[in-house]
């Protein structure tokens, strides 16, 4: 069992209360719009981190990390980006490639909108963990925490966090 804590849009903003959360995790999954690395290198430092890069990341994070991940937890595909869309609306980008090969899981940032859904005819589990920083419209700032157990994804919860 793999207990993972997703994240996104943290505009460069880490504090002691997201770390509180990071240290009880395996894994620590972020979508994208990190903004400074100093944010990800805190991370690394205390768990194993994947990471896409989001539309506000200067070329370093560019550099460091891709546009698209995709990788096996245990038994689940699952897939990263940053602007990906959701069921029935899903980024031109992505849209085939999804289609002809879809995830599992597939997880993205970008709206700073918490959004965990099925995508029946794809077969997937669709989630966006909102935004944790404090840059953004979003009035409560959220991070998902979820386990991956061989081909199973459970124990989601949403952590909501005041601005």
């Amino acid at each position: 069992m793999t207990k993972i804590l997703l994240l996104s849009d943290t505009h460069s903003h880490l504090d002691e209360t997201i770390l509180k959360y990071v240290k009880q995790a395996d894994e620590i999954w972020h979508a994208g719009d990190i903004g400074d690395l100093k944010v990800t290198d805190s991370i690394k430092n205390l768990k194993p981190l994947r990471a896409v890069y989001g539309n506000i990341d200067s070329t370093e994070a560019r550099g460091e990390f891709p546009l698209d991940n995709r990788f096996m937890c245990e038994k689940v595909s699952v897939w990263i980006t940053h602007i990906g869309g959701y069921p029935g609306r899903y980024n031109p980008r992505i849209r085939e490639a999804l289609q002809l090969n879809p995830p599992r899981l597939f997880i993205t940032g970008h709206s700073h909108i918490l959004k965990v859904m099925p995508d029946k005819k794809l077969k997937l589990l669709h989630m966006n963990p909102g935004a944790i920083g404090t840059h953004g419209f979003h009035k409560v700032r959220t991070m998902l925490r979820f386990e991956i157990d061989g081909p199973e994804i459970k124990n989601l919860e949403v952590i909501e966090i005041p601005r």
